[in-house]
């Protein structure tokens, strides 16, 4: 009687190799695609982030712009009137320091009352109902006028343009807005350049100026220059912030490394440059007639 027992053995080793290689690509592909859906998650979330914080700064202008006018108008005009009535009651021989004192009050009174209707008229959410370009192009005038600046604009000739979503283009508006105050305010320039270029996926936003130049510490600065609310209306749009110095009409690219000749310290600050990007998928979904913009203004 045979009693032997057969075993037979099947070899692993031929089919694990191609079958482990097979599992490591798939979980591979799985962590490459889960990070790609985290990141895109994270996208997302920085996009709503920065549209919530567009929309309660566009609020608080409203509601500062409400207050400006209902509030310090009234109390302005008030003022007026007051002034008118003490020059009336004015005796015909009362010292010559009275009237002078009344002029300057009044003088200064129109001052105050330009500055606020210039503030209230910023605050308030632009008319768009003629597009991003027109409303540039009014606004640089109207800047140039102001401040007597040399100021340029030059827009690409892109049919997108006037396809932007109400929010993208206002978004687009309070950047360059913001930049050429700060340009006002800080920098000190003859002549300021505001360009609007389009490329395949993104639309650029340029505000040059050759003033003094931008602090080389002044991006570490939260809201200095108004940053952080720029970033913010770029971010809403999948875009980016840059502001850097200039030198001879071109970035100036500061290396500590360098010595003062290769920066051209020598020759100073040749003014600023912003960059603000945004992303034309983000700017062009949902879009809706600019003139859903009144909506903001009331």
């Amino acid at each position: 009687m045979d009693t032997s027992t057969v075993v037979r053995f099947t070899s692993h080793s031929s089919a694990l190799l191609p079958r482990s290689a097979e599992d490591a690509g798939r979980a591979a592909a799985s962590a490459s695609a889960s990070a790609e859906r985290e990141l895109a998650r994270l996208r997302s979330r920085v996009r709503e982030l920065s549209a919530e914080l567009v929309r309660a700064q566009e609020a608080a202008c409203r509601h500062v712009a409400r207050e400006l006018h209902d509030g310090v108008g009234a109390e302005l005009t008030a003022t007026r009137f007051a002034l008118a009535g003490v020059e009336t009651w004015l005796p015909a021989d009362a010292p010559a320091q009275c009237s002078a004192a009344l002029a300057v009050a009044n003088r200064s009174l129109d001052a105050v009352c330009a500055a606020t209707r210039q503030a209230v008229a910023e605050l308030h959410a632009p008319a768009l109902e003629a597009g991003i370009v027109g409303a540039l192009a009014q606004w640089t005038g109207d800047f140039a006028a102001r401040t007597q600046l040399r100021t340029s604009f030059v827009c690409a000739a892109d049919v997108r343009l006037t396809r932007l979503s109400a929010d993208a283009a206002l978004a687009v508006f309070r950047v360059a807005q913001e930049a050429l105050n700060n340009i006002a305010k800080h920098a000190r320039a003859e002549s300021a350049d505001v360009r609007i270029e389009t490329s395949r996926r993104h639309l650029t936003l340029i505000v040059s100026d050759d003033g003094v130049g931008v602090s080389r510490h002044a991006h570490r600065r939260n809201g200095h220059f108004g940053l952080s609310g720029m970033k913010a209306r770029c971010a809403a749009f999948d875009g980016t912030l840059s502001v850097s110095a200039r030198r001879g009409g071109q970035p100036l690219v500061q290396n500590p490394t360098q010595n003062p000749a290769q920066r051209g310290d020598g020759e100073g600050p040749r003014g600023t440059l912003v960059r603000a990007r945004f992303a034309w998928d983000a700017m062009l979904a949902d879009a809706q007639p600019a003139g859903g913009l009144r909506a903001l203004q009331s």
